[in-house]
């Protein structure tokens, strides 16, 4: 893997102004954000298929946009067991809210939200886990997907264990680095954005601009970086999308 060309690959792009400003302004658009996701998809197939400029064009609007619709469906769906655990302790909450206005059950009440509260403790811990594997998966579910373009490549989830332990060393020094990108470039982010947040409206108006292009470039290399651990992955072995 060349970790380096992640970082550089955006600026050997003539066009990569245009093709990133457009990107930033469609990510702010509600709705319309989801052809931002299936842009970052056409990057991964893109470098897996060894293409010379990895940024793809927006001449595809309405197909990056189902590439992202898919993809937050299948988000979706990832999501449910946590989203499902969480409503359990606030409808307890809800319950001993209900109940604690009576004298007689005041106690039960009282009780039903304390047990409440620990359970939304253990759900929390669950949860931070649930998420760090998920971190872990997703990104080779974006190569799957970008590989073969259906809504049921996002769940092969023994091909995507599969795919880690044949080429843990590809994946983890993508997934490592990523993290890096994201940890580190949120902080310098954070910390600019504190500085320049004393200057009123010009110093706001930097904060968020400097947030979304950071995000934009940020998001790039990890597509990249995993676009390059699915071309390891699948060396010699053809792209298979769906038309």
């Amino acid at each position: 893997m060349d970790a380096e060309k992640s970082f550089s690959f955006p600026f050997e792009d003539k066009e990569w102004i245009s093709k990133l400003g457009l990107g930033a302004l469609i990510s702010l658009v509600p709705v319309l954000h989801f052809a931002w996701s299936g842009y970052l998809v056409g990057i991964i197939r893109n470098v897996m298929d060894q293409h010379p400029e990895p940024l793809p064009t927006w001449d595809q609007l309405e197909k990056k946009f189902m590439d992202g619709l898919i993809l937050f469906g299948a988000g979706l769906i990832y999501a449910l067991p946590i989203l499902i655990l969480v409503f359990l302790p606030l409808s307890i909450t809800a319950f001993s809210g209900l109940i604690s206005g009576s004298s007689t059950m005041q106690d039960l009440g009282q009780r039903l939200s304390e047990t409440a509260g620990i359970l939304f403790f253990c759900i929390l811990c669950v949860g931070l886990l649930y998420g760090l594997v998920l971190s872990i998966l997703y990104p080779v579910i974006l190569v799957l997907y970008a590989r073969e373009g259906t809504f049921a490549s996002c769940f092969k989830l023994r091909e995507v264990f599969s795919l880690i332990s044949r080429n843990a060393g590809s994946f983890f020094t993508a997934w490592g680095l990523s993290l890096v990108v994201s940890l580190g470039g949120g902080l310098i982010i954070g910390f600019v954005n504190m500085v320049v947040g004393f200057v009123p409206c010009i110093g706001w108006i930097v904060g968020m601009a400097l947030s979304l292009v950071g995000g934009v470039y940020m998001t790039v290399v990890y597509a990249h970086l995993f676009g390059q651990f699915g071309r390891v992955a699948f060396e010699n072995r053809p792209l298979i999308t769906a038309a």
